[in-house]
Formats: C-alpha cells, sequence, structure tokens
C-alpha cells in the first residue's frame, strides 16, 4: 500500500515552497514524522515529515522545482500508521553505493554526534570517498552536514599526493584543468529565501520616502557596565550579557516617547502600537533573517539575552519557523559585527524605521576642553519620512544615544 506525501500548511499567506533537498531517497527506510524533504518558502526551511513508516517511494518532484500546499510530492510504500510495525524488506538487486549506505553509521550507533549521518551525508561521503571520523561536523550537536563532506572532499583533491615506492595506478579520467588566465562564469538559481529579500529590500526603497539619520555614541558606560557584571550575570541568568539588550532597552524608550517610530503605515491610516516588538537582524546561511523579540518593554536584559541567543542558534541550524518572524514593529541591525563603520539601512516593510548598529572604533573626542580616546560608535536610524518627521527620527536616535552613554535612564525610564 502506498501513501502519498504532501507538502504541509506553510503558514499564513504562505501558498508555495521550493524543494531543497531530498532528506531520504527512494528504497530508504523510514519512520512516521521522520523527515523526508527539506522545503524553502520566501522566511524559512521547513521540514516535511512521513505521514506514516515504510519505504520511501518515488520522488514526484526535483530539487529546485515548486510546489504548491497540499501537491503531493512523494509517496512512501509498505505504509504502516502509527503504532504498528513490520519488517521492510530491502530492495533486490540495489546498487553497490546502496549496500555500502547500510554499512555506515546510522543514528545512534556512533559514540558521538559528529559521526551520526543523515541519509543525504551518508550517500556524500560515499560518493566523494571521504572519511567521516576524520571531519569535524558544523551543525546541531557537532553533526556532519552535507557540506562539512563537500568541503573535506575538495581539501582531498587539494591535498598533494604521497609520495610512495611503487607507482601509482592510473587515475580515471578527470576534466583538464583551466588553462592560466582563462575566465569563467557560474550560474545559480536564487533561493528562495534570498528572492524573497531582494524583491522586499526593493519593494521598500520604491514605496517609502526612505531617510537615514546618523549620530555616534560613547560606548564608555555600557562596555565598563558590561565588564563589570558579566561574570555575576552569567552565573545568575546562564547567559552571556551582550550589547544588544542594553540597544533593545534604550530603543523601548525612543519608541514610547516617540510612537510614530514604532507605528506602520496601512492604507490611508497609521497604525500605532502600545507594545514593542523588536525584529532582530540574524545572519543566516541562506540570507539575513529577521526573528522577533515580543515585548521587550516588559521584559529583562536576561530574558532579551536569552531569546537572542536561542534566535540565532535556530537562525544557524535552519529552524526558524513562520512564527519566530511574524510580525515586529521595529528592528535592529548590528552590521558592526562584520566590521561595519557606517550604513544606510533599509526598513522592513511594515515597519517605519530600522535602527542600524556598527563597529566601536577607539577615537578622539572632545570632553570637557581635552581631547581624549573613546570607544565610539555611528548609529543610524533609517525612516519612512511619510509617516515620521525628521524632528521624531533625530529626537529617537538621540534618546537612544543618551540611553546607551548613560544606562541609569534605561533603570529610571527617563
Amino acid at each position: 500500500m502506498a501513501t502519498e506525501v504532501k507538502v504541509p500548511a506553510l503558514g499564513e499567506s504562505v501558498t508555495e515552497a521550493t524543494i531543497g533537498e531530498w532528506l531520504k531517497q527512494p528504497g530508504d527506510a523510514v519512520k512516521t514524522d521522520e523527515p523526508i524533504a527539506s522545503l524553502e518558502t520566501d522566511k524559512v526551511a521547513v521540514e516535511v515529515p512521513s505521514p506514516v513508516s515504510g519505504v520511501m517511494g518515488a520522488h514526484k518532484v526535483a530539487v529546485g522545482d515548486t510546489v504548491e500546499v497540499g501537491a503531493v510530492i512523494a509517496t512512501i510504500e509498505n505504509a504502516v500508521a502509527a503504532g504498528e510495525t513490520t519488517a521492510i524488506e530491502p530492495r533486490e538487486h540495489a546498487p553497490a553505493i546502496d549496500r555500502e549506505l547500510e554499512a555506515l553509521p546510522k543514528d545512534g550507533e556512533a559514540a558521538d554526534a559528529s559521526a551520526t549521518l543523515s541519509p543525504s551525508v551518508r550517500r556524500a561521503v560515499l560518493e566523494h570517498g571521504v572519511d567521516p571520523t576524520a571531519i569535524k561536523g558544523t551543525g546541531k550537536d557537532g553533526r556532519l552536514t552535507k557540506e562539512d563532506v563537500l568541503a573535506a572532499a575538495a581539501a582531498k583533491k587539494a591535498a598533494p599526493a604521497p609520495s610512495v615506492s611503487q607507482p601509482a595506478p592510473s587515475p580515471a579520467p578527470s576534466p583538464a584543468p583551466a588553462a592560466a588566465g582563462e575566465r569563467r562564469t557560474e550560474r545559480v538559481k536564487m533561493t528562495r529565501l534570498r528572492q524573497t529579500i531582494a524583491r522586499r529590500l526593493k519593494e521598500a526603497q520604491q514605496e517609502a520616502a526612505l531617510l537615514t539619520t546618523f549620530n555616534e555614541c560613547d560606548m564608555s558606560a555600557v562596555i565598563a557596565a558590561r565588564e563589570h557584571y558579566k561574570d555575576l550575570f552569567a552565573k545568575k541568568h546562564g547567559i552571556k550579557l551582550g550589547f544588544m539588550s542594553f540597544f533593545a532597552k534604550a530603543s523601548v524608550l525612543a519608541l514610547k516617547d516617540i510612537p510614530a517610530v514604532n507605528a506602520r503605515i496601512e492604507g490611508d491610516e497609521i497604525v500605532y502600537h502600545d507594545f514593542v516588538d523588536i525584529s532582530i537582524a540574524v545572519s543566516a546561511p541562506g540570507g539575513l533573517v529577521v526573528p522577533v523579540v515580543r515585548d521587550c518593554d516588559k521584559k529583562s536584559f536576561a530574558q532579551i539575552e536569552q531569546e537572542i541567543a536561542d534566535y540565532g542558534q535556530k537562525a544557524r541550524d535552519g529552524t526558524l519557523t513562520m512564527e519566530d518572524m511574524k510580525g515586529g514593529t521595529f528592528t535592529i541591525s548590528n552590521g558592526g559585527v562584520f566590521g561595519s563603520m557606517l550604513s544606510t539601512p533599509i526598513i522592513n516593510p511594515p515597519q517605519s524605521a530600522v535602527l542600524g548598529l556598527h563597529r566601536i572604533d577607539d577615537r578622539p573626542v572632545a570632553r570637557d576642553g581635552q581631547v581624549v580616546i573613546r570607544p565610539m560608535m555611528y548609529l543610524a536610524l533609517s525612516y519612512d519620512h511619510r509617516l515620521i518627521d525628521g524632528r521624531e527620527a533625530v529626537t529617537a536616535l538621540k534618546i537612544i544615544k543618551e540611553a546607551i552613554e548613560d544606562p541609569m535612564r534605561m533603570l529610571i525610564d527617563l
């Protein structure tokens, strides 16, 4: 008996996705709720679970194909309902590579997480002839990813061959190397996430009246506070004290004082919010994503830091959900972690403003008639001039600057 595998509901307003990777190949044994495919949507990657236990049947679509919600993408043969058991017969006349796949470590057989291989990783190991135990995994809990295997295979090819006393067997024919100075091009289809990022950023530029105001911020007080309390903070809350929570709480002060910066345009109306949900821009393997830390005005520094850390890990693992990125009234983007000195960030529609953070540099500044060296950061606030006046934008950024330079303001709501 065959059971159809269909594209699950992907979230509000999301009607289609792209097949990113097949996690199970025809003939592989599958269990109920075990992921068999990865879908790329406009915002996140979504795994498709098997509805039943059985043997993976035919793929109805290929990697890169666009599929709609409810579309049949594969079948499960010898299907068994949840809670039942059955013996799954191996395929007759299986190719040699499949027999070798069975010999490699499976989930739970290895002594450590780095040796736990998914089907796609095991297949890549065999195809490229690398030793999985010699590769350091970069996936969750140290697991090997397909990219780890490909990188190891490339390094293996680049390494010089060891000298031997006996002549080596003749290698198999390979493509001729590129001639010196030869110029090549490569075409790679954009992922759905990258396409969505490109479209939304262009729409923001075309629709909003974008303007950016700048200021500079002396980070001395925050750096001193962080250095003084970081050990106690980590001991009590189990999380590191970073700079982002300071900027989130400073932004709360500004957004409460200047409500327009926390609002959005909807048709011919302005929608104001009495809460502060801050989208934190996070770099993920597939592109920039913006999970939302909700109710920042009600949360502590520790709660904000914990949520940011959790989102960062989920972004690296590719496990962010639609709900994680839904909503948001204001965005903070930290280009400083990549070394950016100054930038003009683009708003995240339908929001009306975004705060850009940059790297901290020791610079000479004037204090009390004296030139001193201080750790300085440039701040940028991009905003939709249709809704936010220049005075409001400058005032909001000034409030953030003053709160960072004097953190006591965040404690007494000044």
